[in-house]
């Protein structure tokens, strides 16, 4: 594995693969191996016994989180260089078991449970289908759209809300086409929730 090799996130699924994942040291580790370095200079960059290291970067490597890249010679001695396998990390609602976010379980639709639920369900599809297209060499098409809106009242918030959906379901109308031999169907979610004081996301963004 090469660091262009490196996937930008990996979705994991396994309860016990999680478990090992999110232990702090590992998780430090993890960080650390985000460019490639051998579990001495590991332990050396984050203060911890080296024998320790060596414990955590096997239990990584054997769930699927680390990877051996080369064997760097240092000397008279040969050196084990390890990678991460992805700059970030996403648990999916699986590796929670039966207590995982089930958009479906939830009646209420319009509970931030519902949208935790739903998101954390986007979260799951996007990780997976980046897997697939990462494996066929292709490049996953998508689109974010990203905005802070302030409403003066709560009447102007219901009343964005409805051209919202009122706006959603002319372009859907629009564009749906089941009889389409070679279509393909992307699922558009639209959240809203109050922006945290303290968010430092930009106003609006882009990317495909």
């Amino acid at each position: 594995m090469t660091a262009s090799a490196q996937q930008a996130v990996q979705l994991i699924e396994d309860p016990e693969t999680a478990a090992v994942a999110l232990q702090p040291a590992r998780l430090e580790i993890l960080e650390a191996l985000r460019e490639p370095d051998s579990g001495a200079g590991v332990a050396r960059r984050l203060g911890l016994p080296r024998q320790r290291v060596g414990y955590h970067l096997r239990e990584l490597e054997k769930r699927g989180l680390v990877r051996h890249v080369e064997d760097r010679r240092r000397g008279n001695c040969v050196e084990r260089i390890v990678q991460a396998t992805a700059r970030y990390y996403v648990v999916s609602p699986a590796a929670l078991g039966p207590v995982g976010a089930d958009a479906a379980a939830v009646r209420d639709r319009f509970s931030s449970a519902f949208q935790v639920a739903v998101l954390a369900r986007s979260l799951r599809d996007v990780a997976v289908l980046q897997e697939r297209a990462r494996a066929a060499g292709k490049k996953l098409p998508t689109m974010t759209l990203q905005t802070d809106v302030r409403f003066s009242s709560p009447a102007t918030q219901a009343a964005f809300a409805e051209e919202l959906a009122n706006a959603v379901a002319a372009l859907v109308a629009k564009y749906h086409d089941d009889a389409a031999e070679d279509g393909r169907t992307f699922r558009f979610t639209i959240a809203g929730h109050p922006a945290p004081h303290d968010s430092t996301d930009a106003q609006t963004s882009e990317a495909g």
